[in-house]
């Protein structure tokens, strides 16, 4: 079953945009620093993941699978769902990893944490940076999913996301938002300062109510 829930889920022209996305923002993403290399990644990966994610569901209705779905249980449907969301975002995952690395091979930027924590300090920014573009990913791939259910339609759910990632991947973001934004770990200030969780404990919450709706969003998306 995971077999072919994977075969839905990456269908080749999506493998091949995301991947050509990685790379390419890598090479032509200028940065000096390490430590820029998340504020560079975090909003493209954000808006790829929601693109990515946005049928994730409502691919049932387009190939004209959901009526058959519908007989199967609740239960069986959302673990579907999961199963196709849990490997998409781990791709996406592996993919941000990579891209990681392509910025430090393109563009071969300063170490600025080389110094700190006894010479392991990019070893733990790059760790920050995992777990930071984790719920990155999973947030703006569950609310352009979430979303696409709604209004049965993709690009409902990319559009939405497209408003909100403009909004809060902004000056105004930034300000009126403050550590409670959603792009917190981009607008982080270096140092001490970890008050940036705020932000991705508040994408974590909104997650887990996106995640308690699927069920009934599932019995009323429709085409």
């Amino acid at each position: 079953m995971l077999d072919q829930e994977i075969k839905i889920s990456f269908p080749l022209y999506k493998i091949i945009y995301s991947v050509f996305s990685v790379v390419i923002l890598s090479i032509i993403r200028g940065i000096t620093m390490t430590n820029e290399i998340g504020i560079a990644m975090e909003a493209p990966l954000a808006m790829l993941a929601a693109v990515f994610c946005a049928d994730t569901y409502v691919q049932e209705i387009t190939s004209r699978r959901a009526e058959v779905q519908r007989l199967c249980p609740m239960k069986k449907r959302i673990l579907s769902i999961a199963k196709r969301m849990a490997v998409q975002e781990i791709f996406l995952f592996l993919l941000a990893a990579a891209g990681y690395g392509l910025f430090i091979f393109f563009q071969r930027p300063m170490r600025f944490y080389e110094m700190q924590e006894g010479g392991s300090g990019e070893i733990h920014a790059f760790l920050i940076y995992l777990a930071a573009i984790a719920v990155t990913l999973v947030f703006w791939g569950m609310l352009s999913h979430t979303v696409s259910c709604v209004f049965g339609n993709v690009w409902a759910g990319i559009g939405t996301s497209l408003i909100l990632w403009i909004v809060t991947d902004s000056s105004i973001g930034e300000r009126y938002l403050g550590a409670w934004n959603l792009f917190s770990y981009t607008f982080r200030k270096e140092g001490m300062d970890m008050s940036w969780i705020c932000g991705k404990m508040l994408c974590i919450f909104l997650v887990m109510m996106m995640a308690v709706l699927l069920p009934k969003l599932l019995s009323h998306c429709r085409k």
